[in-house]
């Protein structure tokens, strides 16, 4: 009858486990689900991350724990080839990268991926995967756009070109001057002048989410803003441009502000329009992946990090999205928390859940 009810109880929870969502986990050895929660197996007397590579015990020996400390205190020892008593790899390689990326803004000049990985102790082959694995992006590009920014900062303040860009580590001015019209929109001069000698035309209207504004350059769409206050946001685009030409609408470009506002009101009849975009290779590979997802769904941080190749880069993805300028026209609202609750919108949380359901009406 003992036997009989061991079994049972073995049968029980071999049942109990294969239920368990956190079981499928631990078959796939998800790194994702590291953290998460921790795994022990009675028979060994062990617990185990998630992802551990240790053979694959027999689920009537397992239980889940919410902690390693739960563990440990129902009696379990840690696995000592995963160490779930320490820092998750991914965690400790997220701040490896982060201490490198602090190294890389402080630097005045660029640093070669051997003096990073030198100063890391890793080869240079392992650092460059690493790195790319948690920005999204390679060692030399998150430099080049530490440069940049160093740049747009140094212009802003008035300082003379070739200065700003010896300041900013470019030996060679030419080499700026290639990229400039990505990532200022304009030459540096220009930029440095507050928008000197550049036309932007703008029109502000009204639309079922407020008042919107809708700026372009030569180049294209260049602003689509979402407020309360008409002047507010022309105010907003005359800080960006202090120095530049700003001219209202004609005829033309105001049936292009029509053409932008039926697209709030109902955006699956899509907008095509030329975009002056502005921004790093990071940004724009993230505002790339942002116009692809389809009016009516939308995603997560991690899921877009995860598109875009990125998958441990979901703060750089979410700040990228934060630093979107086109409303609507770079979908950032259909992005949401892993949970699908909303979180921050340049224009207004409430904004955000208008679209999205607008948008999952039609």
């Amino acid at each position: 009858m003992t036997a009989m009810n061991a079994r049972d109880r073995m049968a029980a929870q071999a049942a109990a486990t294969l239920a368990d969502p956190r079981w499928a986990a631990v078959l796939a050895r998800d790194a994702a689900a590291d953290g998460r929660f921790f795994y022990s197996v009675r028979t060994t007397g062990v617990y185990c991350r998630p992802s551990c590579g240790a053979r694959t015990p027999r689920p009537q020996n397992v239980a889940f724990h919410a902690s390693a400390a739960d563990a440990e205190r129902a009696g379990f020892r840690p696995c000592r080839r995963c160490r779930p008593d320490q820092p998750a790899l991914a965690d400790r390689h997220a701040a490896t990268v982060a201490a490198l990326c602090r190294l890389i803004e402080a630097s005045p000049r660029m640093l070669r991926l051997d003096e990073l990985a030198r100063h890391a102790g890793l080869s240079p082959f392992h650092l460059h995967r690493m790195f790319k694995t948690v920005t999204g992006m390679t060692p030399h590009a998150y430099a080049s756009a530490q440069r940049a920014a160093r740049v747009r900062g140094e212009l802003a303040r008035g300082r003379a070109v070739t200065d700003a860009l010896h300041d900013a580590g470019y030996n060679a001015s030419s080499r700026f001057y290639e990229q400039a019209g990505d990532v200022l929109g304009m030459t540096p001069t220009r930029y440095r002048d507050g928008g000197t000698d550049t036309d932007i035309r703008f029109a502000i209207g009204q639309c079922s989410l407020g008042a919107i504004l809708v700026a372009a350059s030569a180049r294209g769409v260049c602003a689509i803003s979402l407020g309360d206050d008409a002047d507010t946001l022309a105010r907003a685009l005359q800080d960006r441009f202090p120095h530049a030409r700003l001219h209202g609408g004609d005829a033309a470009f105001e049936r292009m502000v029509a053409r932008v506002v039926a697209f709030v009101e109902a955006p699956k009849t899509g907008l095509d329009l030329p975009l002056d975009l502005r921004g790093t290779a990071f940004q724009q590979r993230v505002w790339q992946a942002l116009r692809a997802i389809p009016a009516g769904t939308t995603e997560s941080y991690t899921d877009l990090a995860g598109r875009i190749g990125a998958p441990h880069a979901v703060r750089a993805v979410a700040g990228a999205c934060a630093a979107n300028t086109l409303a609507v026209a770079i979908p950032c609202h259909r992005v949401v928390r892993l949970d699908g609750g909303l979180s921050g919108y340049r224009w207004g949380v409430a904004r955000k859940r208008a679209l999205i359901s607008r948008e999952a009406e039609e």
